[in-house]
């Protein structure tokens, strides 16, 4: 077929998940579709079977012949299959288990006091600065990166090295994205080396007695450092966009900082700045609403369109800070592959947003929506740059 739709479908507006979506699916629960690297695909944009999807133990993210496996883009992190299919369930657990443990409930809750005093000293700086001034690089970014660089032991004076290499790990060329993973997985190597003679409490000193010959745990700690920063920043950026977007909702933010955790939620379900989506392999065949995922073929589970999916949402289209979390949304997935870092966004995010606009209430944009800078060609998404301004007085 040469007339099956082609994947992620294009937008005009970052806060927007494109109407195609929801078009497709009205049509096709689980359509057939082309990636752009070329390869058909079963797309998922769904809620129920998005979410089923992620808890179903036939799906995976190896492959049994990886050479031959659809690829979704040109990612190294996403673009297409990884692990190894014969052992990937017990690596999966065993990686879980070692990375739940350093990010337990106990780590979070004494981290959640030091974030707010972060946060805190952060818009102290950015109170005395002269607006406009790039929200982004003064506030969204250095935040994730703080909070990241202390929890896993990473040099804080390192920050421009890692970010560097993180921006070309997320790169859509394959051998850029791909050379950069590995030489991020050799600076955690490093790290979590000479916490052997220097350990501290934090997630590398935690790895120093279980890293492998081969390099996996260093190159999942590089993409903790990678996922652990990026997409905060991104959700930061968002964040303020959304509600400002939507000043009613804004307005009962300002008045009871207490619903910043409601608009996190929010931030986590609406904020979409790219459109990926995450992949999946069928380890043997699948049936799901009406359709064969045969054994080895892909399937991609675009969870910014599911968590528009008017079926699970009253009016996924608007951010409501009373909205019902009876449908928890899909921003850190489902299941055995939820995201083990979704305990410290919320901590980050909430800080930001029980903050951020008590201190600056006539926050807003200093350039038209149009204009803001965007990143292309990473997987991400992103601003290069959230220009502000503010008039009034800050407190």
């Amino acid at each position: 077929m040469t007339d099956l739709p082609v994947i992620p479908f294009d937008r005009s507006d970052p806060l927007d998940v494109p109407a195609a979506y929801r078009e497709l699916r009205h049509k096709e629960r689980i359509a057939r579709v082309r990636t752009r690297a070329g390869d058909e695909v079963w797309l998922v944009s769904g809620y129920e079977d998005a979410r089923a999807l992620f808890a179903d133990g036939r799906m995976g993210r190896s492959h049994p012949k990886p050479e031959e496996a659809a690829r979704i883009s040109g990612s190294a992190l996403l673009g297409g299959p990884q692990g190894d299919f014969e052992t990937e369930k017990a690596d999966h657990e065993r990686m879980r288990k070692l990375f739940v443990r350093s990010f337990s409930a106990r780590r979070m809750k004494a981290l959640s006091e030091h974030v707010g005093g972060l946060v805190d000293g952060l818009l102290d700086e950015l109170t005395t600065r002269t607006p406009p001034v790039d929200l982004h690089k003064e506030f969204s970014f250095p935040l994730p990166v703080y909070v990241i660089c202390e929890l896993l032991g990473v040099p804080f004076d390192d920050r421009d090295y890692f970010s560097e290499v993180s921006t070309r790990m997320g790169s859509m060329d394959e051998a850029v994205g791909m050379a950069a993973r590995e030489e991020m997985g050799r600076y955690m190597a490093r790290l979590i080396d000479a916490k052997r003679h220097d350990p501290g409490e934090d997630v590398l000193s935690d790895l120093v007695d279980v890293v492998d010959d081969d390099g996996t745990i260093a190159q999942l700690a590089g993409g903790l450092l990678f996922a652990g920063h990026e997409t905060t920043v991104n959700r930061i950026d968002y964040g303020v966009l959304l509600l400002l977007h939507f000043p009613e909702q804004l307005a009962m933010l300002k008045a009871d900082p207490g619903l910043a955790p409601a608009a996190v939620e929010e931030i986590l379900r609406m904020g979409s700045p790219g459109l990926h989506g995450i992949p999946r392999y069928a380890r043997e065949d699948v049936e799901i609403a009406g359709v064969t995922i045969k054994a080895g073929e892909a399937v991609v589970l675009t969870t910014n369109a599911a968590n528009r999916d008017e079926t699970a949402f009253d009016h996924p289209d608007l951010f409501d800070l009373h909205r019902s979390q009876d449908n928890p949304h899909l921003g850190f997935g489902h299941g055995a592959h939820f995201c083990v870092g979704a305990s410290l966004a919320r901590v980050e995010l909430t800080a930001v947003f029980e903050r951020l606009f008590q201190r600056l209430p006539d926050l807003r944009l200093a350039v038209p929506f149009e204009e803001l800078p965007m990143n292309e060609g990473r997987l991400t998404g992103g601003l290069k740059e959230l220009p502000v301004s503010w008039s009034t007085a800050p407190r």
